[in-house]
């Protein structure tokens, strides 16, 4: 089979994600996911939660770039793209997926600033006179 193209997003952080048949090989940026993530173990699981789900930890290979936003968040990029490149792959795992919330995609993002105000919602202290 050929390899297969999906797109995962979060917040500012996209991640493309290439998966084939092989015998388990994650590389994120040209490193290791232990080298690119360091010491973040509860952000490696999460990485790696689509594939332990669908029982695919050794018999593919993904090669996944992404850019934008912090390491958190392109960590849930990536799990977004394996689970949809996962999906491409194998129609079944759909069904696996689905009820983990793996295939959504995280909506949520930096609210803008108002003008008038600090932030995007804090104000200055309130003056009676």
């Amino acid at each position: 089979m050929a390899k297969v193209y999906a797109t995962g997003r979060r917040k500012t952080s996209i991640s493309k994600v290439w998966l084939e048949v092989g015998t388990g090989e994650l590389t994120i940026n040209g490193q290791s996911l232990d080298a690119w993530l360091g010491g973040h173990e509860a952000i490696k699981k999460r990485v790696m939660q689509p594939l332990e789900v669908t029982k695919q930890e050794t018999s593919v290979n993904i090669v996944v770039k992404t850019l934008g936003g912090g390491y958190s968040a392109q960590a849930d990029a990536v799990r977004h793209g394996i689970s949809r490149a996962l999906v491409a792959y194998d129609e079944h795992f759909r069904a696996v997926l689905k009820p983990y919330g793996l295939l959504t995609r995280d909506a949520r993002s930096v609210e803008r600033k108002k003008y008038g105000r600090r932030k995007a919602r804090k104000s200055g202290q309130f003056s009676k006179r």
